[in-house]
């Protein structure tokens, strides 16, 4: 499919270029995933669910609106295979529009306690997964010739440094703030736009996990609406970064913490 021409987009609908198209999200089994997996579906896109967790996922896709979305339980971390887990979902769809990669993984600890295995089950996710799955993704999207999105999720702490025992997840999280720029530069003259998301406290199971009240109640101070974001928060500025309202939008870190980080 070509570009969409962002010439007399004018005001539609937020998710306005994404009926028909094909787009993956990982993550999809829960939290921020599950919510972009359902608002996708919802703007009419046909969507690639992954996940690691195959009962969630299963559960979710089989809530979507539409018809054609897949489940596919797969780990991130298994970067060899990815190639093909973009390949595959390419020949099933017959099309990809967009990435909107959400999976990632937090151990809260205090720096002392992390081990190696710590520090590799976070960061193999959260920034090696990230690198191999933009790379996928956008090479095919530019043998495609069609444009693209892909939409990767940081965190508020990329700016701010980690607190709460996030160290380790923070260094990857601020890694894929550089590789979505690098990628936005790279990828930018084939139509393809990299931003990324960057949220602050949201209702999820993992940011609740090992989360004590003490610190959740200091994330509800820190944010001047007095509250934690929902997950279907993030997932609709996802659906707007995916949609052909944001077709000047590229190698953007967009704050989405209801003031808690200011900059």
């Amino acid at each position: 499919m070509p570009v969409p021409e962002p010439s007399g987009v004018g005001f539609g609908a937020l998710g306005a270029g994404l009926e028909g198209r094909g787009v993956i999200v990982t993550g999809a089994a829960g939290g921020v995933g599950a919510a972009t997996a359902r608002a996708m579906a919802g703007a009419g896109a046909r969507v690639a669910a992954v996940d690691i967790n195959g009962a969630g996922l299963a559960e979710v896709v089989a809530g979507l609106d539409g018809a054609g979305h897949r489940a596919i339980t797969f780990d991130l971390r298994e970067v060899e295979s990815i190639d093909d887990l973009v390949a595959g979902i390419i020949e099933d769809f017959g099309d990809l529009w967009a990435l909107a990669h959400a999976a990632a993984l937090l151990r809260r600890q205090d720096p002392d306690d992390v081990t190696s295995e710590d520090w590799d089950a976070q960061n193999d996710l959260n920034m090696k997964a990230t690198f191999f799955l933009n790379r996928a993704v956008g090479n095919a999207m530019a043998a495609a010739g069609g444009g693209g999105r892909i939409i990767n999720f940081s965190s508020g702490g990329w700016w701010g440094g980690p607190v709460f025992g996030s160290d380790a997840y923070l260094a990857g999280k601020a890694g894929v703030i550089t590789l979505s720029r690098g990628f936005a530069r790279r990828y930018g003259p084939h139509g393809i736009l990299v931003n990324s998301i960057a949220p602050g406290g949201v209702d999820t199971p993992m940011q609740r996990d090992d989360l004590p009240p003490e610190i959740e109640e200091a994330l509800t101070r820190a944010c001047p609406l007095g509250r934690i974001g929902r997950p279907e928060e993030l997932a609709a500025v996802v659906v707007f970064l995916a949609s052909i309202h944001a077709s000047f939008v590229n190698g953007a870190t967009l704050n989405v913490s209801g003031g808690g980080l200011i900059y």
